[in-house]
C-alpha cells in the first residue's frame, strides 16, 4: 500500500486483497498513513485492488465515518459491483474505472448543442459531451431519460461509461437505428412519412406533464439570453422583447430542447428520441424557436450549413420545417402558420445573436454579418409583434368528478364562441362533451380514488373542424365497443343506459377510441 500527498488530500493506493486475513492490516496501515492528517480530504485509488470482502468493506466504513469526504477512485467493475449491491456505491464516492474506446473512422450520426454522437458498431452509438465535465452531462442525460421513460416518451438509457481520449462518453444500444436524417437524405419520398412521426412524437412532448422540479424551465433561460442581448438591441426593441419574454405562462409541460432530425432514430419499425440532456419545462414556442433554427435559422446567411448538420439541403429542410408547423397546429392557413413561425423566429434569433457573440463574433467580418442580419429580423419582428404565445390545442385537467362538469363545459363554449361556432352546433358539441366527462367520472376510477381527465380542444381548417379529446388513466374502457341501443323498442323492453355515447356517435361527425400509454383517449370531432 502506497502513500500520496497532495495539498489538503491524502491519496492511498490500495492493492491486493482485502479479506478476513488481511483487513486488519490493512486498517493499520491506512490509520498509520492518516496520522496528523486528520482533516484531509482521504481518496483510496483502487486500480490495483483485486478483491474486497465484507470485512474489507467494515474497514472502508470505518474510515468513512472518520471522514465523510471520502472518495474511491479506479473501481473496477467486479470490485464496484460488491459497493453496488451492498449500498457503498450510496454511501460514499465511488467512481469505476472506464474502459477506453477510439473513435477513429466512427460516423457522426448526431450533433447538438452539448455533444457529438458517433456509431462505433452497427448496433451501438457514444455521445461524446461538449462541457468540461462529461460525467456530469452523463448523470444529467441518464436520469433524464429515466424520467422521460416513466413519462411514456420512447428513449433509450446508456448503460456503459466509456474513457474516450482525455473525456468521457455514454454508450446507447441502438440496433441498426437510422436517424430522420439519415432515412431523408437516402430516400427524400419518406418526407411525409417522417413529417408525420415527427410530429406525432412532438406532440406527444409536449402533453407530457412534467412533475414539480424534476427539469429546469426553460423560460428562464431564454430571458437570460434576451437580457444578455439587450444591450446590442435599440433600447425600445430590448425592452419589449423581455416583457413579452416575461409575459409567457408558467407551463409544466415538457419540451425537448433539442428537437432535430438526427435526434430522431428510427428502431426496429419504433420511433426513438436520444439527446436528453437538454430536456425541460415551458411553453411549445421554446420548442418551435429551437426547430426553427436548426431546419433555418443557423442556415440563413449561408444555406450549406444545414446539410452540414441536418444532413439535407436547405431547400428540402426549408419544406420540411414548414409543414411540420402546419401538421403541430393542425391547419394550412398560411397566415396563421407565418404568425407562430414569426414568433418563433423571435426567440431563435434571440438565441442565435447570443450564441455568435458568445463566441466572438463581433471580432470577425462572418461573425459581424450573421448578427447584423439576425438583428435586423428580430428588430422587424419585435415592432410587429405583441405576444409571443399563441392558440393552437388548448389543454385542461380536471379530476374526474361531476361537480367538474361546469368548469369543462365552460372551458370548452369559451373556445367554440372564439371560434365563432354556430349555435346549432356548440350545442350538439357540449353535449357531447358532457356525456364523456360524466361516463368518464362514473366509470373511469373507483369511488374513493378519483383520477385525472385531461381535455383538450383544437380547430382544424380544411374542413374546419371542431376536436375534443378525452384522455383518462382509469380502466381500459372503449365506449365504441358497446352495441347502440335499439331505440325502436318500447319502454318496457328498453335497457336503462347506454345512451350516452349513443348520443354523442350521433351528434358528432367522428368518434374515435384507442387506449395508448396506460390512458383511454376518446376523440370527439365535429364539422363547423
Amino acid at each position: 500500500m502506497e502513500q500520496k500527498q497532495k495539498k489538503d488530500q491524502v491519496l492511498i493506493l490500495l492493492s491486493g486483497r482485502i479479506d478476513s486475513d488481511t483487513a486488519q492490516g490493512v486498517e493499520d496501515s491506512i490509520a498509520e498513513k492518516l496520522a496528523g492528517n486528520e482533516t484531509a480530504a482521504v481518496v483510496l485509488d483502487a486500480a490495483d485492488l483485486e478483491y474486497i470482502s465484507s470485512a474489507g468493506l467494515r474497514v472502508l466504513l470505518r474510515l468513512r465515518k472518520k471522514h465523510p469526504d471520502l472518495s474511491i477512485i479506479n473501481v473496477s467493475s467486479e470490485i464496484y459491483e460488491v459497493f453496488e449491491i451492498t449500498g457503498f456505491s450510496e454511501l460514499m464516492d465511488v467512481q469505476r474505472v472506464y474502459r477506453s474506446i477510439s473513435l477513429d473512422g466512427c460516423e457522426v450520426i448526431g450533433q447538438g448543442s452539448n455533444g457529438t454522437i458517433y456509431r462505433i458498431d452497427k448496433d451501438h452509438v457514444v455521445k461524446i459531451y461538449n462541457n468540461a465535465d462529461a460525467l456530469e452531462g452523463i448523470r444529467l442525460e441518464r436520469e433524464n431519460a429515466r424520467l422521460a421513460l416513466i413519462l411514456g416518451i420512447p428513449t433509450e438509457i446508456s448503460y456503459e461509461i466509456v474513457k474516450v481520449g482525455g473525456t468521457y462518453g455514454a454508450v446507447f444500444e441502438l440496433l441498426n437505428a437510422r436517424s430522420f436524417a439519415q432515412l431523408l437524405a437516402e430516400d427524400p419520398d419518406k418526407a411525409d412519412w417522417c413529417i408525420f412521426e415527427y410530429v406525432k412524437l412532438l406532440k406527444k412532448i409536449h402533453a407530457t406533464v412534467v412533475p414539480e422540479d424534476k427539469l429546469p424551465d426553460m423560460k428562464d433561460t431564454v430571458l437570460s439570453w434576451a437580457e444578455f442581448i439587450q444591450d446590442y438591441l435599440p433600447p425600445e426593441t430590448g425592452g419589449k422583447l423581455i416583457r413579452m419574454i416575461q409575459d409567457i405562462p408558467y407551463d409544466n409541460h415538457m419540451i425537448h430542447g433539442d428537437y432535430h432530425l438526427k435526434n430522431l432514430e428510427l428502431q426496429n419499425g419504433e420511433v426513438l428520441l436520444i439527446d436528453m440532456d437538454t430536456l425541460s419545462t415551458g411553453n411549445p414556442i421554446f420548442e418551435l424557436a429551437f426547430m426553427y433554427n436548426a431546419f433555418i435559422g443557423f442556415a440563413e446567411t449561408d444555406p450549406g450549413i444545414v446539410e452540414e448538420f441536418q444532413g439535407i439541403d436547405y431547400d428540402l429542410s426549408v419544406k420540411f420545417w414548414h409543414k411540420v408547423l402546419a401538421g403541430y397546429l393542425e391547419t394550412t392557413n398560411e397566415t396563421k402558420i407565418s404568425e407562430v413561425e414569426d414568433k418563433a423566429r423571435i426567440i431563435g434569433y434571440t438565441r442565435l445573436i447570443r450564441r455568435e457573440i458568445r463566441r466572438g463574433g463581433l471580432a470577425s467580418e462572418e461573425g459581424k454579418r450573421k448578427i447584423s442580419h439576425w438583428k435586423e429580423e428580430l428588430t422587424s419582428l419585435i415592432d410587429r409583434t405583441d405576444m409571443l404565445t399563441f392558440s393552437a390545442i388548448k389543454k385542461m385537467k380536471v379530476v374526474a368528478l361531476q361537480q367538474n362538469l361546469h368548469a369543462v363545459l365552460e372551458f370548452i363554449e369559451k373556445i367554440l364562441d372564439e371560434a365563432e361556432c354556430p349555435l346549432a352546433i356548440k350545442m350538439r358539441i357540449t353535449l357531447a362533451a358532457e356525456e364523456t366527462f360524466i361516463n368518464i367520472a362514473s366509470y373511469a376510477y373507483p369511488e374513493d380514488s378519483p383520477g385525472p381527465v385531461e381535455l383538450s380542444v383544437g380547430i382544424t381548417d380544411e374542413p374546419r373542424s371542431i376536436v375534443l379529446t378525452f384522455e383518462d388513466q382509469g380502466k381500459p374502457y372503449n365506449p365504441l365497443a358497446k352495441d347502440d341501443p335499439d331505440v325502436t323498442l318500447s319502454v318496457d323492453k328498453r335497457r336503462i343506459g347506454g345512451l350516452g355515447i349513443f348520443l354523442t356517435k350521433k351528434t358528432m361527425d367522428n368518434v374515435s377510441y384507442e387506449y395508448r400509454d396506460g390512458r383511454n383517449i376518446l376523440k370527439l370531432t365535429k364539422l363547423i
